[in-house]
């Protein structure tokens, strides 16, 4: 059920797959410790299609753990839980970017059995530009702790080229869920200067209403911008809070 608030369109996710389809794929510590959203199946997928992936994908999230002084402290350009998120891939998983030409022909139409090429060009850079954190294989990740929420429209346009170009076949995007909220980051208390002493912001205000959380990307989701590739959206609740 979506709705409407103060801070733009959110949703609990009203297209998603129902759960029963997948989560006896996934290890009970996984779902005990994330909320978990497949759309149009990546998550069996995932499980059944690159196994080698997957047990790495759960091992990660198994593994997964972070403080409230990771959370209290200044992000900057990459923050704290950001380069923990890299330490949980191996080197099998690389930042990737994706370019691609078009090559286009036209055809007469009337010549059925040999058509006539009449017209061709090509357009340079057709594809051009769109990175994603990690892939493997066919198996693509982002992470999203605290952007803009319109990250999500550059992560999951970006998912639809690499798998328009057959690079990927589903995408998994790892970001703050439903119940890290405002009262969740209330009890948190000062903001982290750099230096590990407390400052005079409170921890909520760091993450504001158009920043990245479970409920803008849902919406994004169930509005099919995904295009046709399949997502895990896979939120992080307070049991992955040390």
């Amino acid at each position: 059920m979506s709705n409407i608030e103060d801070d733009g369109p959110t949703s609990t996710g009203k297209i998603a797959d129902e759960r029963s389809t997948y989560a006896h794929f996934l290890p009970s510590s996984v779902l005990g410790k994330f909320e978990i959203f497949s759309y149009r199946n990546a998550v069996p997928i995932l499980a059944n299609s690159f196994p080698e992936q997957f047990s790495e994908v759960s091992e990660a999230l198994e593994q997964f753990e972070i403080s409230e002084t990771m959370i209290r402290k200044p992000g900057g350009n990459k923050g704290p839980i950001a380069h923990y998120v890299d330490t949980l891939f191996g080197s099998g998983w690389r930042e990737t970017r994706v370019t691609a030409d078009l090559h286009v022909k036209l055809l007469n139409a009337a010549k059925k059995s040999k058509p006539e090429v009449f017209e061709e060009y090509t357009r340079e850079g057709y594809l051009d530009g769109h990175r994603i954190d990690f892939v493997n294989g066919k198996v693509a990740i982002d992470f999203e702790w605290n952007s803009k929420d319109q990250t999500y429209d550059r992560d999951l346009y970006a998912f639809s080229a690499f798998y328009g170009a057959g690079a990927i076949s589903l995408g998994v995007i790892l970001t703050r869920g439903l119940s890290l909220n405002t009262e969740y980051f209330r009890g948190l208390g000062k903001v982290l200067k750099a230096d590990g002493s407390e400052g005079a912001a409170d921890v909520y205000k760091k993450f504001g209403a158009s920043t990245t959380g479970m409920g803008k990307l849902l919406y994004r989701l169930d509005a099919g911008r995904n295009g046709g590739c399949p997502v895990i959206a896979v939120g992080i609740t307070p049991a992955c809070v040390k």
